[in-house]
């Protein structure tokens, strides 16, 4: 049975997340950086996508071979910052099919408020990858859950590239049913709900904005 959470300890992972938290880290190197990540992380979490065995011809004889089966992959970014962990998804999984989820987060409250959802239909008959660089308070993470949950989706996952102890208790406590895949487990939020020691805001960082 795959594990409900994962917090990788790969050598490859841990090494390209450092140099993601350096603040000389620029905006072409961030994003590549982030797209290797989650090649690498989307390696481990979609281990379980279903197969079946077809026919194929090879040079030497025809044989029966597994292929991923039936509606295969979703990828749901959060927008904006999961925008940059799709290709590195996509990488592995060419034929994914592409949705998004827009929140944005409340500066006082600190909490989300959707804007926009576009997913894949139909969606009950994905495995559905959703993918955040950074898991926070757990709001928008849990938000976007629940409105794939309202619209059908049934095999969900969520991927973070870092995240705070707070905002992964609250994911699984309000979804533990998904199976959620962290790159590394951080300290804390401070009192502004910024990741410590974090990479500084994932979307400004990728997209070049301030």
């Amino acid at each position: 049975m795959t594990e409900q959470i994962v917090i990788f300890d790969h050598p490859l992972i841990q090494h390209k997340i450092s140099l993601l938290r350096k603040k000389e880290t620029g905006t072409n190197e961030f994003r590549a950086l982030v797209e290797e990540i989650a090649m690498l992380m989307g390696y481990e979490a979609l281990r379980d996508l279903p197969l079946k065995y077809v026919e194929v011809t090879t040079p030497i004889e025809t044989c029966m071979t597994p292929m991923i089966t039936g509606r295969k992959l979703a990828v749901v970014p959060i927008l904006r910052a999961g925008l940059g962990m799709v290709n590195g998804i996509l990488a592995l999984v060419p034929s994914a099919k592409v949705g998004h989820i827009g929140l944005y987060r409340d500066e006082v409250t600190h909490e989300p408020h959707e804007y926009y959802c576009k997913l894949p239909s139909p969606i009950e008959e994905r495995t559905i990858l959703v993918t955040d660089p950074m898991l926070a308070t757990g709001g928008s993470a849990v938000a976007a859950v629940d409105f794939i949950k309202k619209h059908g989706g049934k095999r969900i996952k969520f991927m973070s590239i870092i995240a705070a102890p707070e905002g992964l208790n609250r994911l699984k406590q309000a979804h533990p049913d998904i199976q959620i895949y962290i790159g590394h487990l951080d300290r804390c939020l401070n009192r502004d709900a910024y990741i410590c020691p974090g990479l500084g805001d994932a979307g400004d960082r990728i997209f070049g904005t301030k």
